[in-house]
């Protein structure tokens, strides 16, 4: 059940009922039925998130970003706008030996605009990813990265 503090802007189709207080979800989001958002989270607008997702606590997504199966996103994230997950190391359409691939992304960990995930990394606590990256192996925890593909740069 929706929380009856949580915003969900009328231009927006949210399907899931598993959605904590104080949530806000702006204008054409798509939420799909299975999915699980936590509390105080930040939803902007132009995203699509899909059913097998959850979502923590006190998390940011900002425009434009697809939330795609499998994408496990802990407390306190921040997500730039633009970011694109992948989740299949090889898409074809109507792939009926399609994999999915999980990614963690650890709380606290924030992810600059226009960054790629690939599929099957963690995304280590508290780490940065710096805009415009290609991150293609898991991000130690405590880090900043940068780059295509992205690289260590220092200790945060």
């Amino acid at each position: 059940m929706i929380d009856k503090n949580t915003y969900v802007h009328p231009l927006s189709e949210v399907q899931a009922e598993n959605i904590g207080k104080d949530t806000k979800i702006w204008q054409y989001v798509v939420v799909l039925k299975n999915a699980k958002i936590g509390s105080n989270c930040n939803i902007n607008c132009h995203c699509f998130i899909e059913n097998d997702v959850i979502i923590g606590n006190n998390v940011t997504i900002k425009s434009g970003v697809y939330v795609w199966d499998g994408l496990r996103i802990e407390d306190n994230v921040f997500i730039g706008p633009n970011v694109t997950f992948i989740n299949d190391k090889f898409p074809k359409s109507k792939n009926s030996t399609f994999k999915l691939i999980p990614t963690v992304i650890k709380k606290g960990a924030s992810i600059g605009a226009g960054s790629i995930i690939m599929g099957g990394t963690t995304i280590g606590e508290n780490s940065m990813i710096g805009a415009g990256s290609l991150v293609t192996k898991d991000i130690l925890p405590n880090a900043l990265y940068y780059g295509n593909p992205a690289k260590f740069i220092k200790k945060i």
